[in-house]
């Protein structure tokens, strides 16, 4: 008895300073992501300020019909899908690319180029990327219009009212602002190659393109899996910044700039229905929840080993 009671104090104390050092992410956790479910409620309700969250009226699913009997539904949903998808897909493809370049290039170049160049744009504001986007695209000062379509005798073009150009914008805004901040996990994973394997390829004659296809790409599998897996639980959710500081709420661009959270953000300002607004994050959520399950799946019957869960 004493033994199993001295086992028990010893446990205590080696796992006493590894709970404190993860105390501080712990209560982040609980400040951030559990205690605002409480309002998952108003989803349900008719919310009214002064009966507060839990003694505010019942309504059913009433808060949910404008995702779905809205004329703009099919436009915001398409829009969060659709990018989304090019998002992972051309993300993934650019941050292993990134990552590989680098770790070909040495670690003294590799840190004065993580440095400067990859890092600092996820650090800046989507407010500041906006000012950079419109002193590149102004119709009248704007960089494109005056340094490069004027000398070619080309008028100049109202980029801010051209729906036809706003896909391609976004997508190479997303890509410069966030491909070399996710580069940092696949450099991580190349890291963590054995280096006796790319040895062993080169005595046997093959070229960098043959040993990156056969050893790094294999190697980086799992990554990328476990990665994607984690996208396609935001497959619904959109960067709001992106979509509405960058375009600078164009209202000529809401055909393809318009998404689930930039919709539900102009309800709530114009409405000041926070039922609605609750109801958006709550169905985001739980389709998230539903794609990640779907995907894990999916993951799971191809190639069992590398699946989450």
């Amino acid at each position: 008895m004493q033994t199993k009671v001295k086992e028990k104090k010893s446990t205590r104390q080696k796992t006493a300073p590894l709970f404190l050092i993860a105390l501080p992410g712990i209560v982040y956790l609980l400040i951030n992501n559990y205690l605002p479910m409480a309002g998952l409620f108003l989803a349900f309700k008719r919310y009214n300020f002064m009966k507060g969250i839990f003694s505010s009226d019942w309504c059913g699913f009433d808060n949910f019909k404008f995702l779905f009997t809205t004329k703009d539904a099919w436009i915001m949903t398409r829009n969060t899908i659709l990018y989304n998808l090019a998002f992972i897909i051309l993300g993934t493809a650019m941050s292993i690319l990134i990552a590989i370049l680098l770790c070909e290039l040495g670690q003294k170049l590799r840190a004065k180029l993580f440095q400067s160049v990859l890092i600092l744009p996820n650090m800046l504001s989507w407010v500041i990327v906006s000012f950079v986007v419109f002193a590149i695209l102004n119709a009248d000062s704007g960089f494109i219009n005056n340094a490069i379509l004027k000398p070619l005798g080309i008028e100049g073009v109202s980029w801010y009212t051209f729906t036809g150009a706003w896909p391609i914008i976004l997508i190479i805004t997303n890509l410069w602002k966030s491909a070399g901040y996710s580069s940092i996990v696949y450099m991580a994973g190349i890291s963590g190659i054995d280096k006796s394997l790319y040895e062993s390829a080169a005595l046997d004659g093959a070229t960098k393109l043959q040993q990156i296809k056969n050893i790094t790409l294999p190697m980086l599998k799992p990554t990328v899996i476990t990665m994607t897996i984690m996208s396609v639980g935001r497959m619904f959710y959109s960067d709001f910044g992106l979509f509405y500081q960058v375009p600078q709420n164009s209202g000529a661009l809401f055909p393809v700039t318009q998404t689930i959270d930039t919709y539900v953000y102009r309800g709530l300002m114009e409405n000041n229905n926070i039922g609605m607004s609750s109801a958006a994050g709550f169905y985001q959520s739980i389709i998230g929840f539903i794609l990640v399950l779907a995907a894990n799946a999916i993951v799971r019957k191809l190639d069992r080993d590398n699946a989450m869960f």
